[in-house]
């Protein structure tokens, strides 16, 4: 894998506080945010630009509806006041955000994608990058999903569904590494 370039963007999506709701059902990665962190240190320690995507809802009802608790970052994942935070109504963080501008105004080629939920919101927009031409890096273990019922009524063990996911984005779009991978890139910058 190519180096990390100087001014490689870390996306954290989606790590609101309604991403810890019962109601979405049970997950897989325990130990995502922990991952997250860890990225999200090196990329403080070095002064690599950070995004944080949030997503709003258009949905009253929602746990992502303005101004509902939901709605805010976790603690441990709160953006720092110099820190982009892009928000966004629909899985992918590129439509409708500025997001590609802002990355195209900083010469920014390289993005690191971790967050949730894998198969929706992180793969919506590393599909996206991808496309766009942006050299994309999943941290496959600094994202989680859900399990998830599909049509014809089979539930789908969220690790199964993670994977999937992860393969997907792997044929066309992004290289999938752990997050040990990113912090030997990282360290040899």
């Amino acid at each position: 894998m190519e180096p990390l370039a100087d001014n490689a963007a870390l996306l954290l999506i989606d790590m609101q506080q309604g991403m810890n709701q019962p109601t979405l059902g049970r997950r897989n990665n325990p130990d995502a945010e922990r991952h997250m962190q860890q990225l999200l240190v090196a990329w403080r320690q070095c002064a690599r630009p950070v995004v944080h995507v949030r997503h709003i809802s258009r949905s009253p009802t929602s746990v992502f509806w303005p101004g509902q608790p939901g709605c805010e970052f976790q603690p441990a994942l709160q953006p720092l006041a110099h820190e982009h935070v892009v928000e966004k109504n629909i899985p992918d963080a590129f439509i409708h955000s500025g997001l590609e501008r802002w990355l195209h105004q900083r010469g920014i080629r390289q993005l690191v994608i971790a967050g949730v939920i894998t198969n929706n919101s992180v793969e919506a927009t590393a599909r996206s990058g991808g496309n766009l031409g942006f050299n994309v890096i999943v941290a496959a273990d600094a994202c989680y999903t859900f399990d998830q019922t599909d049509l014809s009524g089979r539930l789908w063990p969220a690790e199964d569904v993670h994977a999937l996911s992860l393969s997907n984005l792997a044929m066309d779009y992004a290289k999938v590494v752990e997050t040990s991978q990113i912090l030997d890139l990282k360290a040899d910058t």
